[in-house]
Parts: C-alpha cells; sequence; structure tokens
C-alpha cells in the first residue's frame, strides 16, 4: 500500500518504527531523530553534569518494583501486539493508539500544567457568568425600575445565550480548531460583558448579556476536549477533573467581589440623571477579569495537535508535539532527551433545578419573615406634621394627612390604603415597593420624587401636581444588599471543594461510572433531608451537601464525554450536551421557582426522581478508564 504520507518531509528507514523528521536533526532545526544518534561525551548538558548512568539507579530496583519506563514500554508492547491481532483496525485507531504514544514520550509536565491555569481561567469565566445577573439583579432593577417579569427574562436570558453558544462553538471547534474557536468565543464575552455594564436601558443591557452569554457559552465543550488532547491516558482522569475546580473557583470569585463591590453603591459615577454608573457595574466589570487573563494566556498557547492531525496538518502538529516533549523534559532536567515521532496512520436536570430552587426558598423565608414584622397603622390622623425619618414595612389603613410635609426620605415597602392627603406637600422621596391605593390626595404637591401616577391605584387625584418628577429608580440601597446571599452562594461554591477533590483522587482508581452512578443515587438519597427541617439555616446545610456530593457526577460526566467520542466530534457532541445543560437551566429556573412558597413535596421529589433515574442509567455506560482516546 503506498505511503498516504508521501507529500511530507519525515522519513523512515528499516525496520525501526520510529523515523526521523526534518534534515540533519542539528540543533538549529526541529530535527526529530530516533533513539541512536551520535553525541560527543561532552555534548551532555549542564544540567547532568557530574552524573552519568551508573549514578543515576532506580530505587525500586532492589525490592523488585519494575521501572515506570518499563511499565509504559510493556503497556505499549501490549497496545501493539492487540492492533496486529486485531487485523480491522482502522486508520482512526491505529492514529488514536500511536498519538497516545507520543503523548507518554511528551510526559506531563510544565506544558501541561501552563495550559491547565490557561484554560481554567475560561472555565471559571463560565461559573462567573452564571452569577453575574443575580448578584446584580436586586440594584439593576433599582436603576432600571425593572418589573417582576423584566427581572425574571434577565435571568433566563443568561443560560439561553450560553446554551445557543454551547450548540454554535462545539461544532465550529471540531470544524475550525481548538484554540482558534476559544479566543473567539472569549473575545465576544469579554465585549458584550464591557457594553452591559454601560448600558443605560432594559433592553440594550438584556441584549448584551445574551450575546455575552453566547460567547462564553463556548468554553465549556472547547477547554475539555482542547486539554484532554493534550493528556495521556493514565492522567486524563484525574487531570479533567482537577480542572473543573475552576468552575467551583468562579463561583467563590463572583460571590467574593460581589460582597466587596456591590453593597458600596457609592463606587461609581453619574451624569445627571440619564447615566448612572452605579457599583454593580463595577462589579460587572471585574467579572470579565478571568475571561480576559485567559484570552490573554492563549495567545502563547498552541492549537491541538490532534485537531491538526486529523485535519492534515502534519508537519504543524509535529512542531507543537516538538515543543511540548521539549518543554516538559528541559523542565525536568533532561534538555537532551529526543521526541521521537512515530509513523502515523491519517485519520442534568436536577442540579440546574434544586440550584435554582435553594436560593429561591432562602429569599421566600426572608420575605416572609420581613412581612410577619410589618406596623399596620389604622385610622391615624396627622397634621401639620414634618416627617423627616424614613418609613419601611409600614400599612397606613384609613389614616389622615393634612398639611404634611414628606421631605427627604426614603420609603420601603410601604402601602397606603383608602387614606387621605390634603395638603401635604412631598420631596425628594426615593422609594421601592410603595403604593397608594383607593386614596384621595387633594392639593397635593410632589416634587423630584419617583412616586408616579401609577403607584397610585384607583386613587382620586384633585388639584394635584407632579413637577420634576426622578427618571429611574434612585432608592440607596446601601442596606438593601443582604450578605446572607453573597453568603449562601460563596458557600455552596466552597462546598463542592471535598467533592472535586475525592472524584479527582479517585476517577482513576474506581472508574468514571462507578462515580457518576454512586454520585448521583447519595445525592438522591441528600434531598430527603429537606424535609426534616426547612429554615434557612437548614436550607443551606442541605445545599452544602448536595453540591459537594453531585460535583463528583459532573466531573465523571465531564471526563466520560470527553472520552466517548471521536477527535472529529469530540467538541460538537459536547456543545450539544452542554446545551441541553443549559436548556435544564432555564426549565429549572421556571418550572422549581413556580412551587416557591407553594410546596417542597414537589421539587424534592421530581430531583429525586431524576437523581435515581440517572444514576441507575449511569451504571449501565462503557467505562472508559482505560480507553485509548479517539
Amino acid at each position: 500500500m503506498a505511503d498516504p504520507y508521501q507529500n511530507n518531509v519525515y522519513h523512515q528507514g528499516g525496520g525501526d518504527p520510529y523515523g526521523t523528521y526534518g534534515e540533519g536533526g542539528d540543533q538549529e532545526g526541529y530535527g526529530y531523530q530516533g533513539e541512536s544518534y551520535p553525541q560527543e561525551e561532552d555534548a551532555a548538558s549542564d544540567a547532568t553534569e557530574g552524573h552519568d548512568d551508573e549514578d543515576q539507579m532506580y530505587e525500586g530496583e532492589y525490592q523488585g518494583i519494575p521501572h515506570p519506563d518499563e511499565v509504559k514500554a510493556a503497556q505499549r508492547a501490549a497496545r501493539a501486539k492487540a492492533r496486529q491481532d486485531q487485523a480491522g483496525a482502522t486508520e482512526l485507531e491505529e492514529l488514536a493508539e500511536q498519538y497516545e504514544d507520543i503523548m507518554e514520550d511528551c510526559g506531563h509536565g510544565r506544558f501541561q500544567w501552563s495550559l491547565f491555569i490557561v484554560l481554567g481561567l475560561a472555565l471559571m469565566a463560565d461559573g462567573v457568568e452564571c452569577f453575574v445577573v443575580g448578584f446584580v439583579l436586586p440594584s439593576a432593577e433599582k436603576d432600571m425600575c425593572l418589573s417582576n417579569g423584566e427581572k425574571g427574562m434577565l435571568g433566563l436570558i443568561v443560560f439561553l445565550g450560553m446554551m445557543v453558544g454551547a450548540f454554535i462553538w462545539g461544532g465550529m471547534a471540531d470544524k475550525l480548531g481548538r484554540r482558534k474557536c476559544l479566543i473567539w468565543a472569549l473575545t465576544i464575552n469579554c465585549v458584550f460583558a464591557f457594553l452591559s455594564s454601560f448600558a443605560q436601558g432594559y433592553g440594550f443591557f438584556l441584549f448584551f448579556r445574551l450575546i455575552s452569554g453566547i460567547g462564553i457559552g463556548g468554553s465549556v465543550p472547547i477547554v475539555y476536549s482542547y486539554f484532554s488532547e493534550f493528556l495521556q491516558m493514565d492522567k486524563r482522569g484525574e487531570h479533567l477533573s482537577w480542572l473543573c475546580m475552576f468552575w467551583m473557583v468562579g463561583g467563590i470569585y463572583a460571590s467574593f467581589t460581589a460582597w466587596g463591590i456591590i453593597p458600596h453603591y457609592g463606587w461609581g459615577f453619574s451624569m445627571g440623571t440619564e447615566f448612572q454608573f452605579h457599583s454593580w457595574r463595577v462589579f460587572v466589570l471585574v467579572c470579565a477579569l478571568p475571561a480576559i487573563t485567559s484570552l490573554v494566556g492563549l495567545m502563547f498557547m498552541p492549537e491541538s495537535p490532534r485537531f491538526l492531525l486529523e485535519n492534515a496538518k502534519h508537519d504543524e502538529a509535529w512542531m507543537i508535539l516538538k515543543n511540548v516533549h521539549d518543554t516538559n523534559w528541559r523542565a525536568k532536567g533532561q534538555p537532551e532527551k529526543v521526541f521521537q515521532v512515530p509513523t502515523l496512520t491519517p485519520t442534568g436536570y436536577y442540579y440546574y433545578g434544586l440550584g435554582v430552587w435553594f436560593p429561591d426558598m432562602i429569599k421566600y423565608l426572608q420575605q416572609e419573615e420581613y412581612e410577619s414584622k410589618v406596623k399596620v397603622f389604622h385610622r391615624e390622623r396627622v397634621e401639620r406634621f414634618h416627617f423627616n425619618f424614613s418609613l419601611e414595612n409600614q400599612i397606613h389603613r384609613e389614616g389622615e394627612y393634612i398639611n404634611d410635609k414628606f421631605i427627604n426620605i426614603q420609603m420601603k415597602s410601604v402601602k397606603f390604603e383608602d387614606s387621605l392627603f390634603e395638603d401635604c406637600y412631598f420631596e425628594d422621596i426615593e422609594s421601592t415597593e410603595t403604593i397608594f391605593e383607593n386614596c384621595t390626595i387633594r392639593s397635593t404637591v410632589f416634587y423630584n420624587t419617583d412616586l408616579y401616577e401609577e403607584r397610585f391605584i384607583d386613587c382620586r387625584l384633585e388639584n394635584t401636581t407632579f413637577l420634576h418628577n426622578k427618571k429611574g429608580c434612585h432608592l440607596d440601597i446601601d442596606e438593601e444588599n443582604d450578605v446572607l446571599i453573597y453568603l449562601v452562594s460563596f458557600l455552596g461554591s466552597l462546598a463542592v471543594l471535598p467533592g472535586n477533590i475525592i472524584s479527582a483522587l479517585f476517577m482513576e482508581k474506581i472508574g468514571r461510572v462507578k462515580i457518576i452512578g454512586l454520585s448521583m443515587l447519595i445525592s438522591a438519597g441528600c434531598t430527603f433531608f429537606l424535609f426534616l427541617s426547612f429554615s434557612q439555616a437548614a436550607i443551606i446545610a442541605w445545599q452544602c451537601l448536595f453540591c459537594g456530593v453531585s460535583v463528583a457526577a459532573w466531573n465523571g460526566i465531564e471526563v466520560i464525554t470527553v472520552e466517548l467520542y471521536p477527535a472529529s466530534k469530540r467538541a460538537t457532541a459536547f456543545g450539544v450536551l452542554n446545551a441541553l445543560c443549559k436548556l435544564a437551566a432555564i426549565l429549572g429556573t421556571s418550572i422549581f421557582a413556580s412551587f416557591v412558597g407553594v410546596t417542597k413535596v414537589v421539587p424534592i421529589l421530581l430531583s429525586c426522581t431524576a437523581l435515581v433515574c440517572g444514576g441507575l442509567v449511569a451504571l449501565k455506560l462503557p467505562e472508559t478508564r482505560e480507553k485509548i482516546l479517539q
């Protein structure tokens, strides 16, 4: 059979499975030499000066423990024999086997750890994106006067964008390259995240966050596909699991920065009443830093050589593989180790549901507690009084306010029912959730307030004047930001640390399938603890327990997805599956949130059923622990 790579410049000789790539193999070129090459005694590198072969005795030799190189050689020989016995092996399978040999020769070292940090920051940016809108909503609704429907849409639009992005970028990464598509995706995310921080209107802010989500949606399917193609088989499960930790770091980063920035409402500037740049907008900018840092790092990283080989770009792939090899062995003090080139042949509903339901239930319990402390004033008569103190969480029924002044005060959750205001004066009022219902208002002036006419429900306005109404919502929210919400997100993100560590350490020991199945089944049991207690503290504790256990299943799913699909379809498959996860987030947000304050039985049973079914199905998946990456 004719050599399909006859146009390549590498040559092979005799029966030696390794050849020489390039001419001459001198130190100035990119020569790839076989094991037998002449070397003068004085040509040894400074790194190994003073050491000879006899000095570097393997410690386990006297204990009968095989040298790691001998184990690797035996495994490689076994794979080669299996290829010979399997006469019907496809060219794709031969490429996978031989690429695994190359990665074993390259080793695991400085290059992989550098790529680990760069791609981890991209994954961290994905985690941050999931939290940004949730943290800024309480503040953004004041600046933009958002209705409940608009707030709900803003919460969903992020997952919608990430769903579309995962589907699009996954397919593109298999066609155009992992590195190139990841750079484009992160660039789109950074640009539109920046624009969203300055958007004053709801429509523009919604649009910019949608496009930002589409950009960051490509990070998960590309990152795992990209990193896996630089890992050898015995390192893949562990190090992909360590990579998953960056999503947790993203949640911690978002919670911590939100806690430190958003409550400082005065951080920012304004240009009249038309342009406001408050602290929550600063937070949006800070949240783009992981993506920006990853984008800079990617400029110094190469394309996946496996992708290049799949697309017949062999020379470029060899150059990259040689760089990986030399970088790793140089860092280990063996710069003289030669890179050998073989003759290659061509080629969740449950999580998002409870994840949304936990914080919504905490907010509901807080609101329930807040409403239980409401003060009710019945038939009060106030005449010629100057209100110079804030009103909060109050209901005034059938009251009479004659010739009173309300000047420079805040009104939060205040309701006036069936009341009379006559000859009153309102000035410099900032309010939220304040309404007048079925009231009579006579000869009253509203000057520089945010009490618009729509705040007056079924009211009779007689000789009433509104002057210089404020635009937007300007209630000072220094005390509005409940740090408990940030703390809950911080603890929930931190709680996955034990699960991440355990899954990383045992992914190669007990296998992907068992980790996925056991994690989901144990998580199903954790959901029943919610029946025992339902206070705020209990919900936080159960959330941490659930997140810590279920993350092992997530990590196992990420690893097994990478290993089940061939290189030509890996990012596409990952993108489709990740898009389905984001669809689950959208459905979970809608379905589970509808049960807040209604019942806890349905969400718990739905989650438990999904977890049990998923865990049992997972145990039927093929184990990929010792599977060569196709």
